[in-house]
């Protein structure tokens, strides 16, 4: 609709005070704030309430208006209700930036110009859309969050016939309306998310199409509040932390209006994950002071005091301080230009919650602080198990990447590591330098081998994979390359299959028979193929020495 249209609503009460030739724009919907920076929940196209409360005195017009204008808004309609008539610098603002405004009469409710907007815009049934704008509106204020996003969803459902969800970016169910009937399962879950996040990193606009078997669904980013469209300048920054909702239906034919709305629905999720990563704030600071006191080598009954602290906040209703494992994890992108600590700290703050844990506040129990690239999480353990042999058990590192590694493998993209490593159970503030020192030596290790996606855990660093992170990079390539390149040249060649030849021997303990029941192979074909891996590298498989350089050489590779 146009603004014009509006200006001849009477019952609306809206009065011009400037912008008369710019009377002709497109409304595409409403948007009410008293934010001094309202940027973070703009698209572009809104005319934007607003009862004035941001306003202390005359300077803040100015920025204020400008912040509208970059974010490509269609109009300001002022309320009168707080300071009488529209004050004077905030015309003056309007006029110098050509934004039409409006003044809306005390007596007329910013709802009542909501409504008629949804109604004028989407042509869907007004009741319900005006509901949703409503509960935008509200959302977007200080007021109470009004339900979360399961309650948007609903209304999606009941009024528009959608089955949608809010997954995160490694693919975690965070909300469905009822309306979609069954949870998604984990697995259509992490395909949805691996795809929109390879659909990202292309650079292309939401939303994403996709098909997983024969179900069409729309993907929409669910980009954070917390900042400016401009403030992100390269999508590797946020790629590994952004919601998304997923639509069941094909809106590459849907009409302008019903896209605008569901970017709308995206808005208020947004502003919901805000406030969850609001509440964050106390964790992350518990988690940055704890760590602080120990890297800075403070005595144990001052880090031992500030978990105390830490432990009612993380754990509420336990009755004494708990066991604690810590988790360090390093996002790193090719190029270096790209800080990872922010990245890291949100993700690994998603990959700690349970897979099977729904809601945007699972993660209620973990703390994470960031340092440089890197995170460090907190993790509080309330019953540590014990298996048979007597070697407690917590968070273990390869369970940690079961469910998220090809979500987080299509967002980074080929140009991109993860890395994470975990530290054994501490029960005391003695232990938790050590504990830091053992994660991080974890995650080391971790990142010494091949693939973009890898952890380590404590119960790896007793073996021979505790050196490799301390070789030198070219000392490791110039060793490899010696052992394995005249392998790999031959396998080119030949197409002989000698290197996963050789790994399948090793792995088999040199034993010839279950290495060719492995290979499928006649026992004399593997002699024949081992023979010709002694030859080329001139290397006796026979010997524990080279055996285990073979092994080292694979494992560096």
């Amino acid at each position: 609709m146009r603004l014009r249209a509006l200006l001849d609503t009477d019952a609306l009460g809206l009065r011009l005070l400037g912008g008369e030739d710019e009377l002709d724009r497109t409304v595409r919907g409403v948007m009410t704030t008293d934010l001094r920076d309202p940027s973070r929940y703009l698209s572009g196209g809104e005319l934007v309430l607003t009862g004035l409360a941001w306003r202390r005195d005359a300077d803040d017009s100015e920025p204020f208006v400008r912040i509208l204008v970059q974010a490509g808004v269609a109009a300001l309609a002022a309320g009168e209700a707080e300071l009488g008539d529209v004050p004077e610098d905030l015309v003056l603002a309007c006029a110098r930036h050509r934004l039409p405004l409006f003044a809306v009469h005390e007596s007329v409710a910013f709802a009542t110009i909501t409504e008629h907007v949804v109604r004028q815009v989407s042509g869907e049934r007004a009741g319900d859309l005006a509901a949703v704008v409503d509960r935008h509106r509200r959302m977007m204020t200080s007021g109470p969050a009004g339900g979360g996003p399961d309650v948007v969803l609903d209304l999606l459902g009941s009024d528009l016939d959608l089955r949608a969800w809010v997954l995160s970016p490694t693919g975690r169910l965070i909300a469905g309306s009822k309306e979609a009937g069954p949870a998604l399962p984990a697995e259509v879950c992490g395909r949805l998310a691996a795809q929109h996040l390879a659909a990202t990193r292309t650079g292309r606009r939401g939303p994403h199409r996709v098909t997983v078997g024969p179900t069409p669904y729309s993907l929409f980013p669910v980009r954070s509040s917390g900042r400016s469209p401009q403030a992100a300048r390269d999508v590797r920054e946020t790629v590994l932390s952004d919601w998304l909702l997923a639509v069941e239906a094909d809106a590459s034919d849907w009409a302008e209006e019903r896209l605008d709305l569901l970017q709308g629905v995206t808005q208020l999720i947004a502003v919901e994950r805000d406030r969850r990563d609001a509440a964050r704030t106390v964790r992350r600071r518990l988690a940055q002071e704890v760590l602080e006191l120990v890297q800075t080598g403070a005595a144990p009954a001052e880090i031992a005091a500030r978990l105390r602290v830490a432990a009612p906040v993380l754990l509420p209703g336990l009755g004494a301080a708990p066991h604690w494992q810590v988790v360090v994890a390093r996002v790193e992108w090719d190029g270096g230009d790209v800080d990872g600590g922010p990245v890291a700290q949100s993700l690994l703050e998603e990959i700690l919650v349970d897979p099977q844990a729904t809601g945007p506040e699972p993660s209620d129990r973990i703390a994470v602080a960031h340092t440089g690239d890197e995170a460090i999480a907190l993790v509080p353990l309330p019953a540590v198990a014990t298996e048979h042999d007597g070697t407690e058990t917590g968070i273990l590192a390869d369970a940690l990447l079961q469910t998220v590694r090809d979500p987080l493998t299509a967002g980074l993209d080929g140009d991109g590591r993860v890395t994470l490593g975990v530290s054994a159970a501490v029960h005391s503030a003695e232990g938790l330098r050590g504990a830091l020192e053992e994660a991080r030596h974890a995650r080391r290790v971790a990142a010494a081998r091949p693939g973009q996606v890898c952890a380590a855990g404590h119960q790896e660093l007793a073996s021979h994979v505790l050196l490799l992170p301390f070789v030198p990079d070219d000392v490791r390539r110039a060793f490899t390359a010696r052992l394995l390149d005249p392998l790999r040249d031959y396998d080119r060649r030949h197409r002989a299959e000698l290197i996963p030849t050789l790994e399948a021997f090793l792995d088999c303990d040199g034993s010839w028979t279950r290495c060719a029941t492995r290979l499928h192979l006649h026992v004399n074909t593997l002699r024949y193929r081992v023979g010709r891996i002694e030859q080329l590298t001139s290397r006796d498989l026979s010997r524990l020495e080279d055996k285990l350089d073979f092994f080292l050489a694979l494992r560096m590779s």
